[in-house]
């Protein structure tokens, strides 16, 4: 049995089939599945979304915190691996702090409501309290500000820029970050917020004539395309006029499931309390600004929905609650299922040989799950080593919390949890400065290592030297390149410069940069 053969388990239950078949009635049900816990909820709601007949329905998880909504959407990337599947989180980088934006959750949000508004194929969203609760553009005004350019277009290159600008877009030296655009030469560099890496238009004149995504680390490029779509940050500088609640914005055909209705709502509470603390502290001063603060925004009591009105908002559609216990008002109907957290084994192999050798005289299924295959084969090891025979299925996929399903007898248990380490969720980041060289790192650097200039690629760190400009000395990052041109980098310039972060053991290939780069301080 393999893991298609379990989620298959999950697709086939009676419980799961009635789910999918009453979020696809048009009058909004209201479901609690009591006592639906751990990874069980994200097998479960693989089981509803890959019924051949529920197509239509769209999906938005809402999680108690931004963690464990991070958790759950890898969960279900492991699982079913949808192609529209999209974690949203809240703009801001601090919470309780809504001044700066975060550009890598701003890039998600769009990425994830540009998306949804194209219509097509059913979508998965997955989010927590205080993300939902922003205003989001309505979806003609965010898809009358995408910027299309296709390869052979003719370009006005000025207008553009000026269309850029006037979208929030700032004019850099090179792009690291959403938001920003370089215009070198014939070479146009723009970072959208609705992908991960930016974009390089090569012009021929005005006339487009390639168009590649780049890795702004290493400026290499990494697939070349016919057509992008560049979007702004949509949810600033737009008229409140234009704005809604995110479930007003969701298509019709959307259920929401979410894993505490009081959690929603206290937290929720919350932010509207902090922002008016906020907004109180601000008091018209205007706040002091350092690089690292990221994208300024004035975000303000009209930027977020009112707790009790975006409730009532979410109850105008299917909601399905999970977990230990209800707390969404008027349940129209509860499926009742029996399952249980993985117990705690402290490293205890013997604790753990007892516990799967209990389940399997009641003939209980097992797997474990792992997102490094090796783990696998060490627990194996482990078992041959103790003399024990231990009959498990290896599932070389990461979830968060392993669990045991008494109605379908089947014992699901994590690597992570086994050997007691910190399991760690993935989001999509975008590039930014933060990942560029600092001096403290730069002392840890030795002459050979591979660095990568962000304009240049990558080179050999030759160490710093000294150098005579306009009759003061500077220190200077000397890089090595091929054909022995050198680059020499001043120490004040060091956000152009990052490690080279390759395969480990495998040897970069050295770029050539030409006679201009000869001696000269960037």
């Amino acid at each position: 049995m393999n893991l298609e053969t379990l989620l298959e388990k999950y697709q086939s239950d009676s419980r799961i089939k009635s789910i999918a078949e009453e979020i696809l009635l048009p009058q909004p049900a209201r479901i609690y599945l009591k006592n639906l816990i751990g990874s069980a909820a994200s097998f479960s709601f693989s089981g509803v979304y890959s019924q051949p007949e529920h197509h239509p329905v769209n999906h938005l998880i809402i999680l108690d915190s931004a963690e464990e909504a991070a958790y759950f959407h890898n969960s279900l990337e492991s699982l079913i691996n949808p192609v529209d599947l999209f974690y949203f989180p809240s703009s801001f980088k601090k919470r309780k702090d809504f001044s700066a934006l975060n550009s890598s959750h701003v890039m998600l949000r769009t990425e994830a409501l540009t998306r949804f508004a194209g219509g097509g194929n059913r979508k998965i969203m997955v989010s927590y309290p205080e993300a939902i609760q922003e205003k989001v553009v309505v979806p003609k005004t965010l898809t009358g500000h995408i910027i299309s350019i296709k390869t052979n277009d003719t370009l006005n290159v000025d207008e553009l820029m000026e269309k850029f600008v006037g979208y929030g877009f700032e004019r850099t030296d090179f792009v690291y970050e959403p938001g920003q655009f370089a215009m070198r030469g014939g070479i146009l560099d723009i970072y959208s917020f609705g992908n991960e890496k930016p974009y390089r238009v090569e012009l021929f004149g005005n006339e487009v004539d390639s168009i590649r995504i780049f890795d702004p680390e290493s400026q290499l490029s990494e697939r070349k395309l016919l057509q992008v779509n560049i979007i702004p940050n949509i949810e600033i500088n737009i008229d409140h006029s234009d704005k809604i609640s995110l479930p007003e914005f969701l298509p019709d055909n959307t259920a929401i499931w979410l894993s505490d209705w009081n959690i929603l709502r206290e937290r929720m509470l919350d932010q509207q309390e902090d922002l008016d603390l906020y907004l109180q502290r601000r008091d018209g001063k205007k706040e002091e600004q350092n690089d690292e603060d990221g994208i300024r925004t004035e975000f303000g009591e009209k930027d977020l929905v009112e707790t009790k009105l975006l409730l009532e908002l979410i109850l105008k559609k299917h909601v399905i609650e999970f977990g230990y216990a209800s707390t969404l008002p008027g349940v129209t109907r509860q499926y009742e299922f029996h399952t249980k957290l993985q117990p705690a084994f402290n490293r205890q192999f013997d604790l753990l040989i007892r516990d799967l050798k209990s389940w399997e005289a009641k003939k209980f299924a097992t797997f474990i799950f792992a997102e490094n295959p090796k783990q696998l084969e060490r627990l194996h090891s482990i078992f041959t080593d103790l003399n024990q025979q231990i009959n498990f299925t290896p599932v070389p996929v990461a979830i968060h919390e392993g669990f045991i399903d008494e109605d379908l007898k089947l014992v699901c248990y994590t690597d992570h949890q086994v050997f007691q380490r910190y399991h760690k969720y993935k989001v999509k980041q975008a590039y930014n400065k933060s990942k560029a060289l600092t001096i403290r790192a730069l002392k840890e650097l030795q002459p050979g290592d591979y660095v990568v200039h962000i304009d240049h690629g990558v080179g050999v760190y030759s160490g710093l030297q000294k150098m005579d400009i306009g009759g003061r000395y500077q220190e200077a990052v000397r890089i090595l390149y091929k054909d022995n041109d050198i680059l020499y980098v001043n120490i004040n310039s060091l956000h152009k410069i990052s490690r080279y972060t390759g395969k480990e053991g495998h040897v970069p290939k050295v770029n050539k940069i030409g006679s201009d780069a000869w001696q000269k301080l960037k």
